[in-house]
C-alpha cells in the first residue's frame, strides 16, 4: 500500500495542473484599502489566488463568493497549543471555511530559521501545532486545507555556488525530515520565500543574476549540464537538491513570496521591478520549470499588492514591495496574467484622497537639537525609507528632507493640523513640495484601520537597524 501511495503522489507531482500566479496582501500601513476594494481589484486583474497575513474574519469574509483561493495566517503560537485550542480555533472559523475558498494556513512565520537562532524548543512546538491543526481539519472535513510554514534561504548552508552543493543545516535536519514527511502525507507543497535583490548580493553574484531572463552577465554551470542565468531558478533548484538529499524529491516546491521592491535601496525602483516581472511572470505561465525540474509547474505569489509603510524594518525596502501605492495607483506596468503584455494593472475603484495639503518645515534652524528630535519623531511615527541612500528621495536638500519627514507624519495622522506643529517647526502648505525624483505623497481618506499584526507576533522593531543609514545622512547635514 505504501508503494501504491508513493506512486500516486509521484503521478500527481509529475502531471500536476498548470502553475498559477497569486499575490500577497498585507495591511501594515496607515491608509489601508478596504477589503471589498481589494477583492474587486484582484478580480479585475484576473488573480485567482491570494495570501493574507491574518485570519481576521472580517477580511476573510470579503472574499466570500469571489472564487479566489486563499491562504490565511495564524501569527500567535498560543492559538494552536493543544487539540482543544486547535478545535476551538477551527470552530470559530468554520463558517468561512465552508463559504470561502481557503486552501492553506501558514503558521507563525519562519519557524526553522527561528529555531536555528533561538533554540529548537519553539520549532518542535510549531511542528506539533502543525500536525494538531491538520489532524483536526481532516477530522472535520477540511482536509483540502493544508497547514504549512514558509521557508527562507538561510535554512540552507551558505557559501555554495552550485545548486547541487545545497543542503539544509545539520541542526534542523531531523525536524525538517519530520516536516517533509508531514507534507508528503498531506500532499502539500514546500513553500519558499525569496528576495532576489538581496539574495544575489549575499551570494556575491553579479546584480544582473537577480533578474529572470537571459540578460545576466553571469552563468553558473552545474552537474548534468544544468545552466543557471538567474537566481530565481538557481534558488529553486537549490531547495530541490536539498530536499533530494533528505530523500524527499517527490515534494512539490512553490514560491509563496517572490517580488521586487521599488524604493529604499539601490536598484529598488519602478523600472527594475517592471523588468523583473516582465520576465518572471511569463516564465511562471510557461511551465518551463528549472534545469533540475524541467517542465514542472511552479506556483508563484507576487509580493506584494500594496506598500506597507508601517512594516517593521528588516531591510529599508521592506515598506516598498507594492505593485500599487497605498492610494491604489499602480506604480509600473505588469501583466498579472503572465502573458507578458505591455500594460498597467487596473486602478483601485472608489479611492478618495485627502485634500492637496502638505506639512512643510519652516526653515527655523537656530536650535538644531530640536530639529533633530522632531525629525526623529516624525520618522519613527511614519516612514522615511524613501530618503535612505540609493532611494528615490536620497538627493533632497536639508530642508526638503525635513519637510519630507514632517509631511509623511502629517499624512499618517490623516492631515490633523495639530500633527504638523512639531514644536513650531512645521506648517501646512498647499503648494506641492515634490521634486522630479521624489514624491511627497497625499494619502487616501481614513478607511478600515483594524490592524492585522498583533503586538506579540514576534517581530521586533529595532531603531538601530531602521535608522542606521538615515542617521548617517542626518549627521552629515546637521553638521554643516
Amino acid at each position: 500500500m505504501m508503494k501504491i501511495a508513493l506512486v500516486m503522489v509521484m503521478v500527481m507531482f509529475l502531471c500536476g495542473a498548470e502553475a498559477s500566479i497569486g499575490i500577497n496582501w498585507g495591511r501594515e500601513s496607515a491608509q489601508r484599502l478596504v477589503p471589498s476594494q481589494v477583492v474587486d481589484l484582484l478580480l479585475q486583474n484576473g488573480i485567482g489566488r491570494a495570501r493574507l497575513y491574518s485570519a481576521q474574519t472580517d477580511i476573510v469574509a470579503a472574499f466570500e463568493g469571489s472564487g479566489i483561493n486563499l491562504t490565511i495566517t495564524i501569527n500567535n503560537p498560543s492559538a494552536i497549543k493543544s487539540r482543544e485550542s486547535a478545535t476551538a480555533w477551527i470552530k470559530a472559523k468554520e463558517f468561512y471555511f465552508n463559504r470561502c475558498n481557503i486552501k492553506s494556513i501558514f503558521l507563525f512565520g519562519y519557524v526553522f530559521l527561528n529555531g536555528m537562532k533561538g533554540g529548537l524548543g519553539p520549532l518542535i512546538k510549531a511542528l506539533e501545532s502543525q500536525r494538531l491543526l491538520q489532524d483536526v481539519l481532516n477530522e472535520r472535513g477540511f482536509g483540502h486545507i493544508k497547514v504549512n510554514f514558509p521557508h527562507i534561504d538561510m535554512e540552507l548552508v551558505s557559501n555554495v555556488t552550485k545548486p547541487s552543493e545545497s543542503d539544509f543545516y545539520d541542526i534542523i535536519k531531523p525536524h525538517m525530515i519530520q516536516h517533509l514527511q508531514f507534507l508528503r502525507e498531506n500532499n502539500a507543497p514546500f513553500q519558499v520565500e525569496s528576495i532576489p535583490i538581496i539574495n544575489a548580493a549575499l551570494n556575491n553574484f553579479d546584480p544582473s543574476f537577480a533578474f529572470p531572463g537571459n540578460a545576466s552577465t553571469q552563468v553558473i554551470k552545474d552537474t548534468n549540464g544544468a545552466v543557471y542565468t538567474n537566481i530565481v531558478e538557481w534558488q529553486y533548484d537549490s531547495y530541490v537538491w536539498a530536499l533530494e538529499k533528505l530523500n524527499f524529491s517527490d515534494i512539490r516546491v512553490d514560491y509563496s513570496m517572490l517580488g521586487w521592491p521599488t524604493d529604499g535601496y539601490t536598484g529598488a525602483n519602478f523600472s527594475s521591478a517592471e523588468y523583473f516581472y516582465k520576465h518572471l511572470l511569463p516564465w511562471v505561465s510557461s511551465d518551463k520549470g528549472t534545469p533540475k525540474r524541467p517542465g514542472h509547474p511552479i506556483n508563484v505569489n507576487v509580493h506584494s499588492l500594496t506598500d506597507e509603510h508601517k512594516m517593521l524594518l528588516s531591510y529599508p525596502f521592506a515598506r516598498h514591495w507594492g505593485i500599487y501605492r497605498s492610494n491604489g495607483q499602480p506604480k509600473y506596468k505588469i501583466d498579472l496574467s503572465g502573458q507578458g503584455r505591455d500594460m498597467y494593472p487596473t486602478t483601485v475603484r472608489g479611492i478618495m484622497h485627502m485634500p492637496n495639503r502638505w506639512c512643510a518645515f519652516n526653515g527655523e534652524r537656530r536650535d538644531i537639537g530640536k530639529v533633530r528630535a522632531q525629525l526623529e519623531r516624525a520618522c519613527i511615527g511614519s516612514d522615511c525609507t524613501s530618503t535612505y541612500p540609493g532611494a528615490s528621495c536620497s538627493s533632497l536638500t536639508f530642508e526638503q528632507n525635513i519637510t519630507y519627514a514632517f509631511n509623511m507624519y502629517f499624512q499618517f495622522q490623516f492631515q490633523d493640523e495639530k500633527s504638523c506643529d512639531f514644536e513650531g517647526l512645521g506648517h501646512v502648505v498647499v503648494n506641492d513640495p515634490s521634486t522630479d525624483a521624489c514624491v511627497f505623497p497625499v494619502e487616501v481618506v481614513k478607511g478600515q484601520q483594524v490592524n492585522f499584526m498583533p503586538k506579540n507576533s514576534g517581530r521586533a522593531f529595532r531603531p538601530s537597524t531602521a535608522f542606521f543609514c538615515f542617521s548617517i545622512f542626518l549627521f552629515f547635514y546637521l553638521s554643516m
